[in-house]
């Protein structure tokens, strides 16, 4: 069982594209509001843009801190921002707080994800075997 659930993961995280417009076609053949779709599309693909980022860094640099490195990254970021909410109005909105820190890491990640593609391709090109 552990290993079926392996190989959808790994199938579906080789390119983590996929898991955004699979999510982003199915929701929003439900429910019409494009939005929504998005919003659940971007959530969906950040589960698989995480670990492909450190997939990449690891290899990349030969280190074991990528995932670490990027939840780390993530806490901080929380952090800062419950500060500033609490300083603000004197109280932290967890889920929002969450959900902010979720989608800033969405993009951070696609980011990522795209420079060190064409990195790793790029060293791969150059590379004499």
């Amino acid at each position: 069982m552990w290993d079926i659930i392996r190989s959808i993961f790994s199938g579906i995280a080789i390119i983590p594209i996929f898991p955004f417009i699979i999510t982003y076609l199915g929701y929003g053949a439900f429910v019409k509001d494009r939005k929504k779709a998005i919003r659940l599309a971007m959530d969906v693909s950040t589960l698989f843009l995480i670990p492909c980022v450190a997939a990449l860094f690891n290899n990349l640099f030969n280190s074991g801190f990528s995932i670490y490195g990027i939840l780390l990254v993530m806490i901080i970021g929380g952090g800062l921002l419950g500060n500033l909410h609490y300083r603000k109005d004197g109280i932290i909105p967890w889920k929002k707080i969450l959900r902010v820190v979720w989608r800033i890491s969405f993009f951070a990640t696609a980011f990522l994800y795209i420079i060190l593609i064409i990195v790793t391709l790029l060293q791969l090109a150059f590379t004499v075997s």
